[in-house]
This record gives structure tokens, C-alpha cells and sequence, in this order.
């Protein structure tokens, strides 16, 4: 027996196992789901004897751990819970029976292979970020869950993420995007690099540090709309325009292409507090104290988004940073807001030691 694929894959975004997989693997696995049905008491797997990987859509099951004295009522399994031979935890080790009325979708074991992450084919980006999930209840479309960001070996940051399901609404635009080069015509950071290695106008000392200095590639690719032909110990305007994508093609899935977005963000964004305030022999500090962003539209980060900047204040060591995101249709997709630390670097004190 076969379900609606649409409502299928909507049973599977919940299940813990496939939000690390791609949208791709997920409509796969989503055609290829046979609907299995139990009676409470019956038996769903033997020890071994799994046919594939089991995810519970309506009901309970219970698991039953086989000793050489007895046998153990070891644990409930729910709606979203899975089991069987295929996940990540080798082969079926215990039984499983219906708890009550049970209906599983069935992944054949011959197609478990779609469950493995294939992070061998991901673009550049998709190695860095990894958003653990989380369960979060939905409130009139709106969900407020708490989630950690990881760098695929340790976490970054926490965060609040206000989550709203689409529906229709009013529409309008006030703001536009600003006339500036297509993307194209830019040049790239490793172009920049090198002319700014070779720019006569710039000090030596400053070029051979450049020139000198490991290059390390970003996963994003940005190309400046008015690219500074300064050093960064000069002042320059508190705003900045660029166009960015990140490098290679992601999956379709929304909650990567915004992840990426946030990712990329940080890369220039609280350094635009300094501008006006740089100098020669000075070094700051910077720190993001909040960051709030808002997603307007669906947002494709492996296509060209023109990120437009400004911090119109600064005082008692903090700023403010305004920015909005535009796709290629000149549409508002991203607003956000950033408050950051900035100090100049404090030097080191001179030890005075007394004379014996």
C-alpha cells in the first residue's frame, strides 16, 4: 500500500534520522515507503530478522530485549521514533511488537543506503555547518525552538529561531535595491588579493604582508560592489555593498540555504562598525553582542544575493548595523539587525620594577 509521497515527506522533515540527509535523499526515500500495518500484541520484527528500516506513523511499539534468564520490556517507541536493520546502529538486536494499533512506513533494506549522509558531494559550506534538531510545538503556524549551531566537531553558538509557517497575506515593498553592478562584472576576493599585491598605491610593507599572509579560501564566494583600494588601517565610509553566494550547488532544502545566509553574514558584516574609526597603528576588538534576522522570502544562497550594509551609530564602545538582502528580482528576502562591541585593542602594560 502506497501513501500520498507530498504527506509522506511532510511525516519524514519530523524525523530526526532524515533532517541531516538532503532534500534529495528525502523524496526518494518518500517514493519508496511501504505503509505496514499491526494489530496490537503482533509482533512488528524477531531479532535479526528485520526486512529494513521501520518509522512509526501512528501508534506505539514496544521493545523487548532478549537475556538468558528473561525477556525485558526495555523501552516505548512513538510517532517519529524508528528502528530496524539499516540505521546507524548496525543489525536488529532485540524484538519489537505493536503497543497498540501500529502503522510504520517501511524502508526495504536494499534502499537504506539513502539514509547515510553523503557529505563526500557536499559544496564547501555544507562541510561547516550542521544544524542539530530539535522537536518544537506549533502555535497558529508559529514555533519558537532553541537550537545549537555545530562546525561538524564541536558547537558554536546557541540561538533563538522563530519559526512561521507560509500562508497567504498582504504584500508590499518600500524599499529597493540599489542601482550597482551586476555580479559578473565584479572581480573576485583572489582577484582583489592579487591586484591589491601588485597596487602601487598601496605601501609596500602592507602589500608584502598580503602577498606573504596564508590564503585560506572562503565557502562563500564575495564579490565587492566599490572595492576598497585601501588598507584596513585607513577610514572609509560606514557602509559596504557586495554581492555573495555560497560556492558549489546546495540541496533545495530552505532551513541549509538560510543557515548558509546566516553563516555568510558574519563574515564582513560587524567590521563596517570600524570603518570611520580606523587608523594607522590601531588595532580593534570586535564582538557581536545581538544579532536578529528576519527571513522574508525564500532565500537560494548558492544563487546571487546583494547584501547592502550601514551602521548609522556607534557610542560607548557599542554599534549598530542595518542590512538587507535582495535576490537578482530586486526582491526584499533578508532584513537584519547586528549590535556589536568595538575596542581598540588595549596594550600591554609596562612592568616597572624596582631597583635593589
Amino acid at each position: 500500500m502506497k501513501m500520498n509521497t507530498d504527506s509522506v515527506a511532510e511525516f519524514l522533515r519530523e524525523v530526526s534520522l532524515i533532517q541531516r540527509l538532503p532534500s534529495s535523499s528525502l523524496s526518494k526515500i518518500a517514493e519508496l515507503l511501504q505503509v505496514e500495518h499491526y494489530v496490537k500484541g503482533e509482533f512488528v520484527i524477531h531479532k535479526g530478522e528485520s526486512k529494513g528500516v521501520y518509522f512509526i506513523l501512528q501508534g506505539e511499539a514496544e521493545v523487548f530485549v532478549n537475556s538468558d534468564d528473561d525477556i525485558r520490556h526495555e523501552f516505548i517507541l512513538k510517532r517519529y521514533d524508528y528502528f530496524g536493520i539499516g540505521v546507524p546502529t548496525s543489525e536488529q538486536q532485540e524484538d519489537v511488537a505493536a503497543l497498540s494499533k501500529l502503522t510504520c512506513l517501511v524502508l526495504p533494506s536494499e534502499h537504506c543506503c539513502l539514509l547515510q549522509p553523503k557529505q563526500k558531494t557536499f559544496p564547501p559550506i555544507e562541510t561547516i555547518l550542521h544544524l542539530d534538531p530539535i522537536e518544537a510545538d506549533l502555535f497558529q503556524g508559529i514555533t519558537l525552538p532553541s537550537a545549537p549551531m555545530n562546525d561538524m566537531s564541536s558547537r558554536m553558538f546557541g540561538g533563538q529561531f522563530l519559526g512561521h509557517k507560509d500562508e497567504k497575506g498582504f504584500e508590499r515593498q518600500e524599499v529597493f535595491m540599489p542601482s550597482v553592478p551586476a555580479p559578473e562584472t565584479l572581480l573576485s576576493m583572489e582577484e582583489l588579493r592579487e591586484r591589491r599585491i601588485i597596487d602601487p598605491r598601496l605601501p609596500k610593507s602592507y602589500r608584502n604582508k598580503v602577498g606573504a599572509a596564508k590564503h585560506v579560501p572562503w565557502p562563500i564566494e564575495i564579490r565587492f560592489c566599490d572595492p576598497s583600494i585601501t588598507t584596513n588601517q585607513i577610514k572609509t565610509p560606514p557602509r559596504v555593498r557586495y554581492w555573495l553566494r555560497a560556492k558549489g550547488k546546495l540541496t533545495d532544502d530552505q532551513t541549509l540555504h538560510r543557515c548558509v545566509v546566516a553563516y555568510a553574514i558574519d563574515l564582513v558584516l560587524i567590521g563596517v562598525i570600524a570603518n570611520p574609526h580606523r587608523q594607522r597603528g590601531l588595532t580593534m576588538n570586535t564582538l557581536t553582542v545581538n544579532h536578529t534576522m528576519w527571513f522574508h522570502r525564500d532565500v537560494k544562497a548558492d544563487d546571487w544575493i546583494l547584501f547592502v550594509i550601514e551602521s548609522p551609530f556607534a557610542f560607548g564602545a557599542r554599534g549598530l548595523v542595518y542590512s538587507q538582502m535582495f535576490n537578482q528580482n530586486r526582491e526584499l528576502v533578508v532584513s537584519l539587525v547586528q549590535e556589536g562591541l568595538v575596542r581598540a585593542a588595549s596594550t600591554p602594560q609596562t612592568t616597572i620594577k624596582a631597583k635593589y
